[in-house]
């Protein structure tokens, strides 16, 4: 689901709202959620899940190309945990894939 999917959804669910209002709503709470993740506060959404920064220490890779070391320096990128109600309610709703190959027999673990 995108953004725009995301607003014409509300705005349909929502008809007394005119599509700008629902788009104008969207892009506040997103913006609100952006700012305070980058002021490094942890959002909590009961039932949702939460969004957190998570801090990737320092590290030295390779280049691809050259197989030289470079050195990674750290970031801080943004993480998001679900929620029970989250998980259960996908879960619930997703078929299991069966990633057995065609012929390919289970067996027994004896």
């Amino acid at each position: 689901m995108t953004r725009s999917d995301l607003v014409s959804r509300l705005a349909e669910r929502f008809s007394q709202l005119t599509h700008r209002d629902t788009e104008f709503a969207v892009k506040t709470i997103l913006d609100a959620m952006s700012d305070a993740l980058a002021r490094g506060h942890r959002i909590e959404i009961r039932g949702f899940g939460s969004f957190s920064i998570n801090r990737r220490p320092p590290r030295v890779g390779r280049n691809p190309r050259s197989g030289e070391q470079v050195i990674i320096p750290e970031k801080l990128v943004p993480h998001f945990k679900p929620g029970k109600a989250l998980r259960e309610s996908v879960d619930a709703h997703v078929p299991v894939v069966d990633d057995t190959p065609p012929g390919k027999a289970v067996e027994d673990a004896t």
